[in-house]
């Protein structure tokens, strides 16, 4: 296979994404989309979380140092992509219909129509560059997932069928576990709420 040189990419890597639930310092849950994570090994199975930029999420994690970490499917793909567009910082942005509860383990917001969500403590802080890029590493304290993905007769080729996880990549789409098209970022967060303005934060907040 022929290669050539290309400026830096992650267009061939898909990414799976998660709406991250932190607490405001009023004590009320703010939902934010990520992509920027991954695992990695405090121990025992940890994560590693990427985000850059300032946001409403980054300040919530700093001061509390835990969250939630809610994979993103097909079927909340349109209230995930909303979270990345809203502005984390505008008292607006959470006065929709969200059913949320606290985590089993953590003081932390977890959104129900997730199959997977994980509570996550701050192990340690990474900065990568300026004052608001930095990398979470992150002991799993938790692990919540859908009764019916445990069932001891799927395969986990089923579970993963049935998950319908969204990915995206660096083109700015957002796509199917089997390559189907879901839509552009920032375009489903319209379902939710028909004029949400793209935040100065946005991909996160």
């Amino acid at each position: 296979m022929k290669k050539v040189s290309v400026p830096a990419t992650n267009d061939l890597c898909p990414q799976t994404l998660f709406v991250y639930g932190s607490m405001k310092q009023d004590n009320t849950p703010n939902f934010g989309l990520f992509c920027w994570f991954s695992y990695c090994w405090l121990d025992q199975l940890g994560v590693m979380c990427a985000i850059g930029g300032s946001k409403e999420t980054l300040e919530n994690i700093r001061r509390n140092r835990v969250f939630s970490a809610n994979l993103v499917v097909e079927s909340n793909l349109a209230l995930a992509d909303y979270f990345g567009t809203a502005d984390g910082r505008d008292d607006e942005k959470m006065k929709i219909e969200v059913e949320w509860e606290e985590g089993a383990v953590l003081p932390v917001p977890v959104l129900c129509s997730s199959p997977l969500s994980f509570e996550l403590e701050v192990e340690r802080e990474i900065a990568t560059g300026e004052q608001d890029e930095t990398v979470f590493l992150c002991h799993i304290r938790n692990t919540l997932k859908a009764a019916e993905l445990v069932e001891e007769t799927l395969s986990s080729g089923d579970v993963y069928k049935a998950t319908a996880a969204v990915r995206t990549c660096g083109d700015e789409d957002y796509w199917s576990w089997d390559g189907r098209h879901l839509g552009k970022w920032h375009e489903r967060a319209k379902e939710i709420k028909p004029d949400v303005e793209i935040g100065a934060a946005a991909r996160g907040n």
